[in-house]
């Protein structure tokens, strides 16, 4: 059972991650390029760190494919995600990113093989409200918070499946080999993508020296530390608690987008109607998941003739 101080931790590396949009802001770099730098930075960091704290490098090769794969898909999210604020702004592709819950009550029970529970499916759904709402007063933002719905998902596929692998290996291995796959990727999409995606321009390889400072920022702070320590969350709470806690991420992030970009990050207040519905939603979560817990313990007992 986690305890407060994993809530804690939690919580602040869902902070740290609602500050990884401002940085895709502060970056020139388009997201394809900013992503590759991001993750190919990430690898020798993580190396460092593994051969430090003397853990195994060794992984199965069936388990190595899983993982490189679900690289690939941490890549997507991730360009999606940088791309989804570029875009539009940090908070529209924040608010999109709340959906992660909804898709998450689908994967997990899938995955782990358990009942749907009807609770999480109304909270996804007043999640979907709350998006909704948004949608009527974010006109002009539509395909911003299109690509966050989709990177939304991304994120929690990868999620629910970091949630099984957890439980065999070393989270900052898993996250090495992670971000190694998610390298390969783009590596392997970059063909396609500077032929069709770059109107001519090719590729944009070239960073300025700020942007390296923010770039090694982003892969330090925010790829090892967070994203290795929110891998190893999954041993605690369940792919849903992490996803909805994760729901808290605009909330800090809007915060601090608007004391860094000001009136550039000033929404409509439908836009902070529907993120306070979707607020609500992740705050009723725990007070339903711990009444029905009691519920289900009880019928056990009944059962047992306790």
């Amino acid at each position: 059972m986690p305890q407060f101080k994993d809530y804690l931790q939690l919580h602040f590396i869902v902070l740290i991650w609602g500050f990884t949009a401002i940085l895709g802001l502060l970056i020139d770099l388009p997201s394809v390029e900013l992503v590759f730098y991001r993750t190919l930075l990430a690898v020798p960091f993580l190396a460092l760190v593994i051969y430090a704290k003397r853990r195994s490098f060794k992984v199965s090769t069936r388990d190595l494919a899983q993982v490189l794969g679900t690289g690939v898909l941490i890549a997507a999210h991730w360009i999606l995600f940088f791309g989804s604020a570029k875009v539009s702004t940090a908070s529209v592709c924040l608010a999109g990113m709340t959906t992660g819950s909804l898709w998450t009550s689908f994967l997990e029970p899938i995955f782990f093989k358990r009942k749907i529970n009807v609770y999480e499916i109304i909270l996804g759904l007043v999640i979907v409200f709350g998006l909704y709402i948004i949608f009527q007063f974010e006109v002009d933002h539509i395909l911003g918070l299109s690509m966050a719905i989709v990177s939304a998902f991304l994120a929690a596929l990868f999620n629910v499946i970091n949630g099984k692998l957890v439980a065999k290996h070393d989270h900052f291995v898993i996250t090495f080999y992670e971000m190694i796959g998610a390298n390969l990727g783009i590596v392997l999409f970059f063909p396609f993508y500077a032929y069709w995606m770059t109107s001519g321009q090719g590729l944009q390889l070239w960073a300025s020296p700020t942007d390296w400072v923010y770039i090694l920022i982003l892969s330090g702070v925010c790829t090892v530390y967070a994203y290795s320590i929110g891998v190893k969350l999954m041993k605690k709470f369940t792919p849903y608690a992490v996803n909805l806690t994760v729901n808290l991420e605009p909330v800090y992030g809007i915060i601090l987008a608007f004391l860094i970009f000001g009136e550039k990050e000033k929404m409509t207040l439908g836009f902070y109607a529907g993120t306070m519905v979707i607020l609500l939603a992740v705050l009723t979560y725990p007070v339903l998941k711990k009444y029905f817990g009691h519920l289900k313990a009880k019928r056990t007992l009944r059962r047992q003739g306790i």
